[in-house]
């Protein structure tokens, strides 16, 4: 997995002084780079491709996208990040999208609830866990109230993540005009030749006619029934691992929205589930045109290399001011921790804000296993105690940043099916940070003295971990 490290080289290349868009050298011309700068060769640079919602757009469309993004702030910062995206590959955006971030269930679920309502053809739905409770069920009774009035509406739920719910509430999804997929049964009876434990699909997305997408860190579960900010200052108990998740997802509008469509469309297919999935109903004008440029990748395991993984590694190496992740699981490896620390003592400002409890002892014990060396390279570590963090997201240098269902683990990186979104420019990037430093603000730095006294079980358990890793 670590191989991912040297990005691959597309066939097709367009160089300019700046190594990747020939296009973007007629918007900011041959702008030197801030100092660290890890110049990118040319036989690395790959595309920048452009695309609205009509398609490819032409070289002065390009131009003006471009230009809007470096004109948001920190112009060198964003064509640094640019230039990295592209050394990782084509960098294929979409421009002129809305964005808007939701925190913990209540919000998303609104969000997600409202969008289901208006829906005019069809619906998709794809998530790890589905769930029959709680702000779950309220999902499922609007899927069927939709599809009573003859809106298509698919689901895809994995049958792992989902091992809990019973059959009998995906019997009578299917009974009311729901199309409903399991990922992967785990009987190989169920649907012959769409069999693979270890294959899992943890995505979570849903998309509505051609008007709205989401993604993030949320599963269709009653965990999300309340915001996890109601519980600061609570006494810490089982009960956060219960309810009050803290956890992201994104809400976007515009040309990005069928490209997730087609995500969830090709698993459909490749799982050869039955149904059909209708035709998405045309974007609904928007009152005023995005402004936000999108990058979508979606990781599988069969793929020769983790797009998601290599994509935040390259970012990570790249960063110049400031590196700030928020993970659930964290237990990247040893290549990515090495990364964070050279970033630190190269003088970035390297901050996480990770889980002070987890529902995986494993994963939890793994990713602590890597903190002290860490916090001796300068790394900064916050734990969130009064809820359980569930969010996945990052945001580098204010200028790119990612939401979506891939941790920093083992299991992202080879065994699961993740789908992440990349928002570049200042304006988004200002947003992430914001909700970052109120998280931090809600969580306790771990200090290098304190680590360090920490007891002999918890050392052994990281140590246990440490070796597990891969098994996570």
């Amino acid at each position: 997995m670590h191989k991912t490290r040297s990005p691959h080289t597309p066939g097709l290349r367009r160089l300019c002084c700046l190594a990747f868009s020939g296009v973007l050298l007629a918007v900011v011309g041959c702008t030197s780079l801030p100092p660290k700068t890890t110049d990118v060769s040319p036989d690395q640079a790959g595309t920048v491709n452009v695309s609205g919602a009509a398609g490819p757009v032409s070289a002065a469309a390009e131009r003006k996208a471009l230009q809007g993004l470096v004109n948001e702030g920190k112009k060198d910062l964003a064509i640094h990040h640019l230039k990295t995206l592209t050394a990782t590959g084509d960098a294929d955006l979409y421009q002129g999208n809305r964005t808007r971030l939701l925190i913990d269930g209540p919000a998303t679920f609104g969000a997600m609830k409202a969008a289901i309502a208006q829906a005019r053809g069809r619906v998709l739905l794809q998530s790890y866990i589905v769930e029959d409770e709680g702000v779950a069920a309220e999902v499922a009774e609007l899927l069927l109230a939709r599809a009573a009035q003859g809106v298509k509406v698919a689901m895809i739920f994995d049958a792992v993540g989902s091992i809990r719910t019973p059959e009998a509430f995906f019997k009578r999804l299917v009974d009311g005009g729901v199309s409903v997929c399991a990922f992967n049964p785990i009987n190989p009876t169920q649907r012959p030749g769409y069999w693979g434990l270890t294959h899992r699909d943890h995505r979570k997305l849903l998309v509505v006619d051609e008007d709205v997408a989401f993604t993030g860190g949320i599963n269709i579960s009653r965990v999300y029934g309340s915001s996890s900010f109601v519980r600061r200052g609570e006494p810490t108990g089982e009960g956060a691992l219960d309810d009050g998740w803290r956890d992201t997802q994104i809400e976007l509008r515009g040309p990005v929205v069928p490209v997730i469509g087609q995500v969830f469309e090709i698993t459909w297919r490749e799982q050869g589930c039955k149904g059909e999935l209708g035709q998405a109903a045309p974007q609904k004008a928007a009152a005023e045109p995005g402004t936000r440029v999108v990058k979508v990748i979606a990781s599988d395991p069969r793929d020769k290399e983790n797009r998601i993984y290599s994509t935040l590694l390259a970012a990570v190496d790249a960063a110049q001011v400031n590196v700030r992740f928020t993970m659930a699981y964290f237990a990247p490896g040893t290549d990515f921790v090495t990364a964070l620390r050279k970033a630190a003592e190269r003088g970035v400002e390297v901050e996480m804000v990770l889980p002070g409890r987890s529902d995986s002892s494993l994963a939890f014990h793994a990713g602590r296993s890597y903190y002290d060396d860490l916090l001796s390279s300068g790394v900064r570590i916050y734990q969130m105690e009064h809820a359980l963090m569930h969010a996945k997201t990052a945001v580098i240098d204010g200028v790119f940043s990612t939401v979506g269902s891939s941790n920093l683990d083992w299991l992202s990186f080879v065994a699961n099916s993740e789908l992440n979104v990349i928002v570049l420019g200042d304006d988004f990037g200002g947003e992430m940070n914001r909700l970052f430093e109120r998280d931090r603000a809600a969580s306790r730095r771990v200090t290098l003295e304190e680590w360090r006294r920490r007891g002999l079980n918890d050392r052994a358990m990281e140590a246990l971990s440490r070796l597990m890793e891969r098994m996570l």
